[in-house]
Formats: C-alpha cells, sequence, structure tokens
C-alpha cells in the first residue's frame, strides 16, 4: 500500500492547502467521496475500457447522498481524469491527518461488542482524552466477538479491555 499512500499524497496535500478557509465541509464530502471510491464494483466499472470519465463522474455524483460543491466536483474530475479513483479513499486518510495534525486532535475508534449510548460515549471520550493526552474525534464500530468491554485505536496505539483479550491472556498464561 506504500504506493497509494505516495499517490494519494499530493492530492491531499493540494487539497488542504487549497480548503484551509472550509476544512470541515471539505472533511465532510471527501469522506463521502472516499466511501463511494472504495466500492469494488465501481472501480471494476471505472477500469472498464470503454467507460469514458464523464459516466465514471456521473455515476458518483448520482451516488453522493449530498450535492456536491464545486470544489469538490473540480476535485473529483481531476482525480478521475488522472487514474486515481482508487487511491481517493487514501487521499481522505492523509487529508484527515493533516486536518488532525492542525488542531491537534486524533482519531480514535472505538470498537465495542454492542451500541454505546451518546452518554457513555460521552464518558468514554472524556476519559480516553486524559489517557491520551489529547482531543479525540471518536466513532464507534461494532465487533460482537469482544464479547464485552471496549477496544480503543488512535493512531498506532491501541488500548484494549475488551474480554475477549482478557481471555486470550488466561489462555497464554495457562499454556505457559
Amino acid at each position: 500500500m506504500a504506493e497509494l499512500a505516495t499517490i494519494a499524497r499530493p492530492y491531499a496535500e493540494a487539497l488542504f492547502k487549497a480548503s484551509a478557509a472550509d476544512l470541515s465541509g471539505t472533511t465532510a464530502w471527501l469522506d463521502e467521496l472516499a466511501a463511494i471510491a472504495g466500492n469494488a464494483q465501481l472501480l471494476q466499472f471505472a477500469e472498464g475500457p470503454k467507460v469514458t470519465s464523464n459516466q465514471v463522474f456521473d455515476l458518483i455524483v448520482g451516488v453522493a447522498k449530498s450535492k456536491l460543491p464545486t470544489a469538490a466536483q473540480n476535485f473529483l474530475r481531476a482525480v478521475i481524469d488522472n487514474g486515481r479513483l482508487s487511491a481517493l479513499p487514501e487521499v481522505a486518510t492523509q487529508f484527515r491527518a493533516h486536518v488532525n495534525a492542525q488542531s491537534g486532535t486524533a482519531d480514535a475508534v472505538v470498537y465495542s461488542a454492542f451500541d454505546i449510548d451518546a452518554a457513555a460515549l460521552a464518558d468514554v471520550k472524556t476519559a480516553l482524552e486524559k489517557r491520551f493526552g489529547r482531543k479525540l474525534n471518536v466513532s464507534v464500530a461494532l465487533q460482537p466477538e469482544l464479547i464485552g468491554g471496549i477496544r480503543v485505536v488512535v493512531g498506532d496505539e491501541v488500548l484494549d479491555t475488551s474480554v475477549k483479550a482478557r481471555l486470550d491472556q488466561m489462555k497464554v498464561a495457562l499454556t505457559a
């Protein structure tokens, strides 16, 4: 994946510089485009020999939930015309890293076996911000195999308090 990261870097940096006035709005439409571009069927369609870049553009704009601003449309056209649609999810990742670095925040994914209500998530976020020493943008993903507890990933740091992790630790201790 180093190749995709290398391809995505100039797009992410240019977009970050160009959208300095509205980073949150750009993040929203870029995340939406990245989710669409991550679809394997779309990428297969886009790589078809008889498919034009206008057809790919029209399909993506048609699938998008919200109306894309002019900047988003221009960016999408540039990505499609240069054959870099497959790199769009990585562009979004690198763009978010630039935004986080500027604002002093980090993205955190909380994996849980069960849904977490808003009040509990706010408490978890407060505790995690204290633990990691920075503001966090928290998102929740369900992983029923955790059995209970949570697993938190912030960048390359992992905090695993799940029942599954504790059972794995007990298994190692008993078999050692």
